[in-house]
Parts: C-alpha cells; sequence; structure tokens
C-alpha cells in the first residue's frame, strides 16, 4: 500500500539524507578513488577518468540530498523528492544487476542489489501520500 507509513515520511526521508550524504554523497564526491577501494573495485592506473566520474556521480547525488534537505526542512515538495528516489533507486538496482549478470563488479556492488530493492519498498511505504492499492 502505498504511503502506508506516510505519517512517518519526514523522518524517513531525513533519516535517509543523512545516511546517504556521509556514507555515499560526500565520500564519493571528495574521494572516489578510496570509496571504490573501499567497495573493493581494482583502480585502474590511469586514475584521472575514474576520478571525475566519481565526483560528477558525487555531485549528482549531492543534487538527490539537497531535494530531500528541501523536503525535511521546509515541508514542500516530498512528493517530488520521492517521486526523484523512486528512479535513483530502480535505476541503480538496474545498473547493479547488469554488472552481476555481466560479472563486472566486486561483490560488494552485488550485494547493494538488496539495497536498492529494499529503499525502493521503503520509498513506496513512507511516501507522503496515501493511496489505497486494490
Amino acid at each position: 500500500m502505498l504511503g502506508y507509513y506516510s505519517q512517518y515520511s519526514r523522518e524517513y526521508i531525513t533519516a535517509l539524507m543523512v545516511v546517504t550524504t556521509i556514507f555515499f554523497a560526500l565520500p564519493i564526491f571528495f574521494a572516489p578513488l578510496a570509496w571504490a577501494r573501499l567497495m573493493l573495485w581494482e583502480i585502474p592506473e590511469q586514475k584521472h577518468l575514474a576520478i571525475y566520474f566519481g565526483r560528477c556521480l558525487g555531485a549528482f547525488i549531492l543534487v538527490v540530498e539537497a531535494a530531500m534537505l528541501r523536503s525535511a526542512t521546509t515541508g514542500t515538495s516530498f512528493c517530488y523528492a520521492f517521486d526523484i528516489l523512486f528512479v535513483v533507486f530502480g535505476l541503480m538496482f538496474v545498473v547493479h544487476v547488469y554488472g552481476a549478470l555481466k560479472r563486472i563488479q566486486p561483490m560488494t556492488e552485488t550485494l547493494e542489489i538488496g539495497l536498492w530493492a529494499a529503499l525502493f519498498i521503503l520509498n513506496f511505504l513512507f511516501y507522503p501520500a496515501t493511496i489505497f492499492v486494490v
């Protein structure tokens, strides 16, 4: 049921924002190779492109964090922030499944498939509008 826990949507998006900012956005933005090593990626000899793409990814994650911050602090654009998260979680699920099927990613990334699926479900449950699905 969409929005089953909608009364807690602000707490959910705030907690999600804090955790993803600390463990994903800032580390990837400021130290993409250190984060990649932690996730068991092999680092190429030529690192400039990996650093560039890592920082680009970190920048986009920070945009999503800003949308969550706005909804959590102002109480506006809740549905918009949650809709963005549906797209992010769905696409990240697809990216990680593809990497797992091709066997081109470390096990840590394959394990993230469950994380993205769980976040998609949590987003569904905490969606800020209650819509009953029969």
